[in-house]
């Protein structure tokens, strides 16, 4: 079902198409037979090459970065990344001595000194303690035995020779 009915045929509408159709087919066979054939689109030389392939010229240096090995390269990259990283750090040091620059000296002493002196009494602390604990009396064991009673103490000791050597210590009783 179409929407719109079409008008008739125009019969005089079909023969000028034909005319025309006609008149195209015509214009192309001429066409083909005034052009000359195309050449192919590449060229292969049946002689047998006798040069070398790369050529027998000395190397020259190209400008840019000289040739490296790939360790030489790395090695050059870690470099660069090292002197970025301490220009970065030289800059934020130098950053904060000038932000620094207007504080009174006693107060600048007495805020870099206060996180010292806390490690130093929280040191001391320690030790303290480890020497009370060293100087406290050592336990005594009363081993109570119901007949003779021989005790033996051995300590053997071997060296291994060599590059990695482990000291094996048994202890026999």
């Amino acid at each position: 079902m179409d929407p719109k009915p079409r008008p008739a045929a125009d019969p005089s509408a079909a023969a000028r198409a034909t005319d025309l159709i006609a008149a195209v087919e015509d214009a192309l066979a001429a066409a083909r037979e005034a052009a000359p054939t195309a050449p192919a689109p590449f060229f292969r030389d049946p002689a047998p090459v006798t040069a070398p392939a790369a050529g027998n010229a000395l190397p020259v240096v190209q400008p840019g970065r000289a040739p490296m090995s790939q360790r030489a390269t790395d090695a050059s990259v870690v470099m660069l990344a090292a002197g970025a990283g301490t220009l970065m750090a030289g800059t934020g040091a130098g950053l904060a001595l000038w932000a620094l620059a207007g504080i009174d000296p006693v107060t600048l002493a007495l805020a870099a000194g206060a996180p010292v002196a806390v490690v130093a009494a929280l040191a001391r602390l320690v030790r303290r303690t480890g020497q009370a604990a060293a100087q406290a009396a050592p336990v005594t064991h009363h081993h109570t035995y119901a007949g003779p009673v021989t005790q033996t103490h051995r300590t053997t000791s071997q060296t291994a020779r060599g590059l990695i050597a482990r000291t094996t210590v048994k202890n026999a009783r």
